[in-house]
């Protein structure tokens, strides 16, 4: 479990991808499949890379590869990647230290996610952790990318997931994996923690 101090907050709002559900790594693997269908083997999203955009919607990371590397991936490049890690998501697992903090938390506790993956894809990685959204539920709400205007590192996830558990901003603590949501958790005003150094099998490539 990782430790806080629960007297300093009234919610709770958790990143998925590397921070819940071990997906990174299959997150990796459907860019890297997909982009070597289409550029080659010899592309430019490293794994290194991949973990410093950990948190980015699909479609920035694809405006960000077009824009540094003189790539023209079409627009629904963003989409065929996603569907590739669908594909994928029999392969989850938890992130058993976060998993632990989540199910510490006390009955009635005020819980979102907020993340950079597309809501309906989310849900379906949260279901596979046996892990449901809606009143009544350890999580009540849910906030993926294609909800508001510009993800991660921007603050609009987490603020959006304030607004829905109705607490202001500076009683939030948000848990993270990757430098775009510690930039959002800091632009929203929000403490948060990062959950990397708890992990016990974070990859190489994520010790940045």
């Amino acid at each position: 479990m990782i430790p806080h101090d629960p007297s300093k907050y009234d919610a709770y709002i958790f990143d998925c991808d590397g921070t819940l559900a071990d997906t990174m790594p299959l997150h990796y693997r459907a860019w890297n499949e997909t982009l070597t269908e289409h550029l080659g083997p010899h592309h430019a999203f490293t794994e290194e890379l991949f973990y410093r955009c950990g948190g980015m919607p699909a479609r920035e990371i694809v405006e960000h590869l077009n824009r540094n590397n003189g790539y023209t991936l079409p627009a629904d490049f963003a989409h065929t990647k996603e569907m590739r890690f669908v594909q994928l998501l029999p392969g989850i697992g938890p992130v058993p230290e976060v998993i632990a903090t989540l199910d510490a938390l006390p009955t009635g506790a005020k819980v979102a996610v907020a993340t950079g993956g597309l809501t309906s894809i989310v849900r379906d990685t949260l279901q596979f952790l046996g892990l449901s959204v809606g009143p009544g539920e350890k999580i009540q709400y849910l906030i993926g990318a294609d909800q508001v205007p510009r993800g991660k590192p921007d603050p609009a996830l987490f603020l959006r997931a304030a607004q829905l558990l109705g607490t202001a901003p500076s009683r939030c603590l948000v848990f993270e994996d990757a430098e775009p949501g510690f930039a959002a958790a800091k632009a929203a005003g929000m403490d948060y923690i990062d959950v990397r150094p708890y992990r016990a099998n974070l990859p190489a490539a994520a010790k940045y």
